[in-house]
């Protein structure tokens, strides 16, 4: 059976000596960031992760503004993607780096306008020296992510909704910036319920959908290149249907890039799941995810998914790299599973309300991922 081209983004944040704090900070040592910075990281993606997946995967990174690829280095990262063929898939504003006090839609003036300025020198970036990175397809475009890491607040105030509106004023004036630009990238709202603040302004695939409505009704905004980069983990931090929050993207044309990731929970192995913290396990094979695979190939999505994951804290460098691999290659399986599965088949199941006899198709697709990723992997 022939399979479609897919397009896998890997992320330069995954890349890392180890976290700290309560777990060690030197696991990893050559990817110490005295030695280890994005050129090496592209290399790396080159060398140690292409050659283990199957040629229909197209690869491409993932990189935050301004501590991974800045004006300093660009031109150096752009050399280092055309020279391994990857592209640039995602681009984002590190502004968790900087603002602890809301970011965009912070009520200190001088910290938003800093916030802004940081958006619009992405934007000016991905358009100048990282242009020539971009997948020649202008429907694989990058995606320019706007995470709410630093959108957030710990005091239940009325402020909270002059916050509210900063962000959405701020945001549309990002996109007028980027229409400015060429109009070309593609910008996608990234949920989260909490981290880096307890409550957090668009926690759901849901608000970010309402928001991008009232830009579009409030500041003109085209809604066209707008949407939501949805992370699985996201959804699964709060217990919320990850099925549904696709649905929900898919029914108003709004999936521009998808990270996929879990907290662990749904394929009952690893630990995780609803009230935790971001764990970022990669992808895991379950029946969700052929699920929302299946979503996916219904659409006709055919962008970039990324894998916005951590290594474990006790992972050497080959295990982080392995985990990485193992990633790209569970979302093949579950996709390829997906594939086989017979829809029709599965509806008149559904439609008899033999609900039983559907849970069968549905096991029997997860026993073929899993059988498909044992055909895929090599260590």
């Amino acid at each position: 059976m022939a399979h479609a081209q897919t397009y896998h983004s890997i992320c330069r944040w995954t890349f890392h000596a180890g976290k700290g704090g309560f777990v060690p900070a030197h696991m990893r040592p050559s990817w110490a960031a005295d030695r280890f910075q994005t050129v090496e990281f592209i290399y790396l993606v080159k060398e140690k992760i292409a050659p283990r997946l199957p040629d229909t995967i197209t690869l491409g990174v993932e990189l935050h503004y301004d501590n991974e690829v800045n004006e300093q280095n660009a031109e150096a990262v752009a050399r280092a993607l055309a020279d391994t063929g990857l592209h640039l898939a995602m681009i984002t504003p590190g502004a968790h780096v900087h603002f602890a006090y809301g970011g965009l839609c912070s009520l200190d003036p001088k910290e938003r306008a800093a916030a802004e300025a940081l958006g619009q020198r992405t934007v000016a970036l991905a358009y100048g020296p990282l242009r020539s990175a971009w997948h020649p397809d202008p429907e694989k475009a990058p995606t320019l992510v706007i995470w709410n890491g630093s959108f957030g607040y710990d005091l239940a105030t009325i402020g909270v909704r002059q916050m509210y509106r900063n962000l959405k004023e701020s945001l549309a004036r990002l996109c007028q910036f980027e229409q400015a630009q060429g109009g070309a990238l593609y910008i996608g709202i990234e949920p989260k319920p909490n981290e880096g603040h307890p409550a957090m302004l668009l926690p759901t695939v849901a608000s970010a959908l309402l928001f991008w409505r009232q830009l579009a009704d409030e500041y003109g905004i085209d809604r066209t290149r707008k949407g939501v980069n949805m992370e699985i983990g996201h959804s699964e931090m709060i217990g919320l249907d990850t099925v549904y929050d696709v649905v929900e993207q898919l029914e108003e044309q709004a999936i521009v890039h998808f990270h996929l990731n879990s907290q662990g929970y749904n394929d009952g192995i690893i630990l995780g799941g609803p009230g935790r913290y971001d764990i970022d396990h990669g992808v895991r094979i379950n029946g969700i995810n052929i699920v929302l695979a299946g979503l996916l190939k219904q659409a006709g999505y055919s962008r970039w998914l990324g894998h916005d994951m951590q290594p474990r804290p006790y992972d050497n460098e080959a295990q982080a790299i392995d985990r990485v691999v193992r990633s790209v290659l569970s979302w093949e399986a579950c996709r390829r599973a997906a594939e086989q599965l017979d829809e029709a088949e599965l509806l008149a199941w559904l439609a008899r309300r033999e609900t039983a006899r559907a849970e069968d198709l549905m096991r029997a697709a997860l026993v073929e991922a899993q059988r498909q990723f044992d055909m895929l992997y090599e260590p």
